[in-house]
């Protein structure tokens, strides 16, 4: 039996310390301006990382590319909204805001790579779809909850600045100065993705923290989280159903099927809490990110099985 992966645990140690020791008075402020700074050296070190060539070259493969951002920009609200309509009293208003708010999300980055790679998929075409995704959700991501939640004032252009100098500044400057940073970033690689998990999780507490003051855990009880989670499943399920018909449908190779069902089912953890605290009031963001907590550690199980299996079936093919 595998054993848990260490970062799904810090996760839920960092919600379960935010439960008995949240945190409270000053201390928040001091820990909102080191988390921001946190995330901001987590998206600078994403633009070193990420090569360029890559990503330009992979631009040209536009139906695959097109697909990703469909399902994760058009598909994704669609279905939420669905839901939403179809099962309204499944969940309470805010728990509903937050699902909704994950369906408006871009992709993850990093754990669409890593599983891509793992399933001998398309890896430099999920690197492009992935980042592609990142870099559009700041400006779509705002628009979508304006219009999918009917939340007035989030569509601002101090909310698009706000979050593109928290996540895209640090980006381009990171790409800017790849040249010059790369090899030391590939050299410290483990480290480095020691310090970007370490800037999600205390991202996570400080968010969470917020909820538990707001008496998250007196507004939920075991038969809405149970409702929650079969939610977040039942929403990943659709998603893998239709990002699998679509890749046979268009006659992908199997590589490419794979960077499309890999990374158009995923939601981004990394650019969803920081965009929560920028568009949501502090006392609100913490409600609004449990069901994009839930779904991470979801999706990061479901799409490593998914994995596997292509793994294997590449390994028996060979």
């Amino acid at each position: 039996m595998r054993k848990p992966d260490p970062f799904l645990t810090a996760l839920i140690g960092a919600v379960l310390l935010a439960t008995v020791l949240p945190c409270k008075g000053n201390a928040t402020r001091v820990l909102e301006y080191v988390t921001d700074a946190c995330i901001m050296v987590m998206f600078f070190m994403q633009g070193i990382k990420l090569e360029r060539r890559a990503i330009v070259h992979n631009m040209r493969n536009w139906k695959l590319q097109g697909l990703v951002l469909a399902c994760t920009f058009l598909l994704f609200p669609l279905l939420g909204i669905t839901l939403h309509t179809l099962a309204p009293g499944l969940l309470d208003s805010t728990t509903w805001l937050g699902v909704l708010f994950l369906c408006c999300l871009p992709s993850t980055v990093q754990s669409s790579i890593a599983l891509t790679s793992l399933a001998n998929g398309n890896v430099a075409a999920s690197i492009c779809a992935a980042t592609l995704s990142n870099i559009v959700g700041i400006f779509v991501t705002p628009a979508l909850v304006s219009g999918v939640l009917h939340t007035q004032g989030v569509w601002s252009a101090q909310a698009i600045t706000d979050i593109a100098v928290q996540l895209l500044l640090p980006f381009v400057a990171g790409q800017l100065l790849q040249p010059v940073l790369h090899k030391w970033a590939h050299r410290n690689k483990k480290i480095l993705s020691i310090t970007d998990r370490s800037s999600i999780l205390l991202v996570v507490y400080t968010a969470f923290s917020h909820a538990v003051v707001e008496g998250i855990w007196s507004k939920l009880d075991f038969k809405s989280i149970a409702a929650l989670i079969a939610t977040d499943a039942g929403l990943l399920l659709l998603v893998l159903l239709i990002t699998l018909f679509l890749g046979k449908a268009c006659r992908f190779p199997t590589p490419d099927e794979v960077s499309l069902i890999l990374c158009g089912s995923k939601k981004s953890l990394a650019s969803g809490v920081p965009m929560a605290n920028v568009l949501f009031p502090a006392s609100v963001a913490g409600f609004i990110i449990l069901p994009l907590i839930l779904y991470h550690q979801i999706q990061l199980f479901v799409c490593t099985l998914i994995a596997r299996h292509y793994h294997a079936k590449h390994i028996s093919d060979a």
